[in-house]
This record gives C-alpha cells, structure tokens and sequence, in this order.
C-alpha cells in the first residue's frame, strides 16, 4: 500500500531517490550519471545528507527512500545516512550494481534497515551483462553479491534495462531472477541521457515497446515476482485496457506496485536529489527544480514551477494533452524531454490514439 494513498500529488511524495554519489567501479554504457571512478567535490556533505532526509521525513513520514547512484557503497557514510533514514521512519531501499556487496557490507545494510536493494543484470549470461556494464566479472561478482544479501536476509529485486541489444533475452533474464530467488523484476525502459545518449540505436520502436509491455503483463500469473515497469508509464494504460477486456477489476497491488499509482510519477509521487542537491523530477528528467542546500526539500517539492507544469494536463501537448489515460501514464516526460527539448511534449513512443479530443479529467 502507498503510504500517501489519499495525498494529492503536490503535497507530498511517494518515493525520493536520492543519488547519494556518482562515484561508480562501473562504466555503463546506458549511465543516467555518467558515473565516474572518484566522487565530486561537490557531494552533499554527511551533514547536509542528513539533514536532507529530516526534510524528507518532515514533509513524508513513511515515504520510500531510494539511496542510489552512481554506486552507493563507494559512499563511507551510506550505512549512517541509511541507518538515520531509517530512525526517523522512511521505508529505506538502496541501489547497489552488485559488484561490491560482500558479506560484511550486506550485515551492515541488513543493520541499517534497508529494507530492499535493487540489483540489475542486463543480460541472462555473463559476456552479455559484462558489456553492457563496461567490466569483465560484473555478471559474477553480481551473482556472488546476491548470494551474500540473502546470507544476511536482505530481500532484492532485479532492475534490467531493455534495449535492442538484450530484448531477445529479457524472458531468460526474468527467468534467472527466479532461480536466484529475488522478489521482484523491474524493467526499465532505456531513456537516451547521461552516457545513454549515445545508445539512440538501441531505443526500441513504439511497436516492440507495446509487445513487450503487453509480453510483460502476461508473465504476471507465470513467474512468483513482483513485476513493474519503469520509464514505461504505458504499462498503467495496458494494465486497465487488459483488465477490461478481462472483465476484471485493476488490482495494482497484484503486480507489485506498491506505492505506484501511475506511470510517469515525476514530481507527481516521484522526486530526484541530485549527489549536489539539486532537485529534479527524477534522475532522467534533467531539470533544475531548486536545491536543497538553498531552499527547503519540502517547498521545493510542492512549489516548483516544472512540477506544478508536471500536475496539470492543461499544459501538456499533443495526444498526451488530451487521452484519456493521462492521470493514469501521463508519458514518459524524460523521453520526451530528450526526444524533443519541451518535457511536456508528448510521449514520442506511444502507438495509442486518444478517444477524445478536449482535455476533461482522463480515466482513473
């Protein structure tokens, strides 16, 4: 369940993600952050982290807290920050790649309450997840690294970004989630930022994105996870068009939504804190909102003039401005943003054409 489930968008969110450095052993070719080795100068300091989530805490108690990168554990103070995360009452999750999780550290994110840590493999075998990620060994040492979560009883999901190169294998690597027993299969939708930019080649065409959607929402009675799909917000269209032609109710618990209630949450549900503080509609949707060592998170939050553009319909433009599924997908604002310079554009991968032609409140 959302923690927030009543709460207007615009009052307080559902998930922070906070990119707690961009320091990263890894080189991946799809990297929102253009991670390098050595952290910036310019990193919130421990102090300011901290007072970062009191913030977060203040404006909502029991909201997400995602402690992202770059790579997380190449932070020395992440297991304080998580473990002041979780004392003032957030629901504390972190992204590692996996490589430098070794038994001492999965007992200290074990001690710190994180609750869930998220993992990617691009790939069902090593040579192909090794590539994506710019290092030989990567798909092992994952392997070794989820072994040493589970050892400490630290549940895991498994991220994996779709582009052309893995979509044939995206079944295969679904199944090897399984098999490693993690609790939940993100895919993500690979967004052209950060070093991604120049992978425009292994974008996915409107036709594979809706097949695979639709492949996806198929394996949610077939496969014993939690199944989401992120920079995807045609999924939520998909869900209800299924549904109905179903029969059924839409029971967004049933594919592991939690706290989701639609597809592009940027500043709707969902905020990003850049490594400096700067605040952003999420970690593809390069805009600057304000920072948090100038400004409050929460005045931020409810107050930016991107975020409010992001709540209202009215601004949008074409088929986005006026289908009927925009409280419920909305398009991916990032991919718009990229594709066209406006981030409220419409979704440039999107094969559905609205029913109607004004912009009334869309479906729910």
């Amino acid at each position: 369940m959302s923690p927030h489930p009543g709460s207007p968008p615009g009052q307080a969110p559902r998930l922070v993600a906070w990119e707690t450095t961009r320091a990263c052993n890894l080189a991946c070719v799809h990297c929102r952050a253009a991670a390098v080795y050595e952290p910036s100068p310019d990193e919130l300091t421990t102090e300011e982290g901290r007072r970062l989530i009191d913030q977060i805490a203040a404006l909502a108690p029991g909201v997400i807290l995602i402690l992202t990168g770059g790579e997380p554990l190449m932070r020395p103070d992440i297991f304080d920050l998580a473990a002041h995360g979780t004392e003032r009452g957030l629901r504390v999750v972190m992204a590692p790649n996996g490589t430098l999780i070794t038994p001492e550290k999965a007992r200290l994110m074990a001690a710190s309450g994180v609750r869930r840590i998220s993992v990617s493999l691009d790939g069902a075998a090593a040579a192909d997840h090794d590539r994506f990620r710019g290092v030989e060994g990567a798909f092992d040492r994952v392997l070794a690294g989820l072994e040493y979560a589970k050892a400490a009883g630290l549940e895991f999901q498994i991220n994996t970004t779709v582009t052309r190169r893995n979509l044939s294998h995206i079944e295969a690597i679904q199944d090897l989630a399984v098999s490693l027993g993690a609790a939940a299969h993100h895919i993500f939708l690979l967004v052209p930022t950060g070093r991604g930019r120049q992978l425009t080649d292994e974008v996915i065409t409107a036709e594979e994105y809706e097949k695979t959607l639709n492949w996806f929402h198929d394996r949610r009675n077939r496969v014993p996870l939690q199944l989401k799909a992120t920079c995807a917000p045609h999924y939520h269209r998909i869900l209800r068009q299924r549904a109905r032609a179903e029969g059924k109710k839409v029971d967004l618990n049933t594919y592991g939504l939690d706290a989701v209630s639609r597809g592009c949450l940027g500043g709707q549900g969902f905020v990003f804190v850049s490594s400096t503080g700067r605040v952003q509609p999420c970690g593809y949707l390069d805009l600057d909102c304000g920072r948090v060592r100038e400004k409050d998170f929460g005045e931020i939050y409810r107050n930016s003039s991107i975020f409010l553009d992001l709540r209202d319909q009215s601004r949008y433009k074409g088929k986005c401005g006026v289908c009927e599924f925009w409280r419920v997908c909305g398009g991916c604002r990032a991919r718009a943003y990229a594709a066209t310079g406006d981030y409220l554009a419409e979704e440039p991968l999107c094969l559905y054409q609205p029913k109607r032609k004004n912009k009334e409140a869309g479906v729910t």
